[in-house]
């Protein structure tokens, strides 16, 4: 049976909401892998553009670090095959200023040999530099 999108994505966010390790996390995805989170470069440490599966794990780490998820709901996943669009919702607070980020996310992957080879997140780059400042 071949691994799709849907599958790899979705164990993706079971071993995030499991609070797996960074580390761990980035083995779902391609030594190759093209990671982008557009936003304010100079204000948000974790966005932008990522190599590798270090430069994942630094996403997964400066996350936890900076921040604490307090909802991140999945509200439909969209495609499947070797592409997925997951829409949802999220609440996250900003350790540094006590802020909170509230957004609708849209995080678009594909999956190559079983492994992420592609994943843009979108979100309200504006709220999640203004909770930054």
């Amino acid at each position: 049976m071949r691994t799709t999108a849907r599958d790899v994505l979705s164990s993706l966010l079971e071993q995030q909401a499991a609070g797996v390790g960074p580390r761990v996390l980035a083995e779902n995805f391609s030594e190759d892998v093209d990671w982008w989170i557009p936003g304010d470069l100079e204000t948000v440490p974790w966005i932008g553009r990522k190599r590798g599966r270090a430069g994942v794990a630094e996403f997964f780490d400066q996350l936890t670090t900076l921040a604490a998820p307090l909802e991140f709901v999945v509200e439909e996943v969209l495609g499947d095959a070797d592409r997925c669009v997951a829409l949802g919702r999220l609440r996250t607070r900003v350790l540094s200023t006590g802020r909170i980020i509230e957004s609708e996310f849209a995080i678009d992957v594909t999956v190559g040999e079983g492994l992420i080879t592609r994943y843009h997140l979108l979100e309200d780059s504006w709220a999640v530099a203004h909770a930054f400042s």
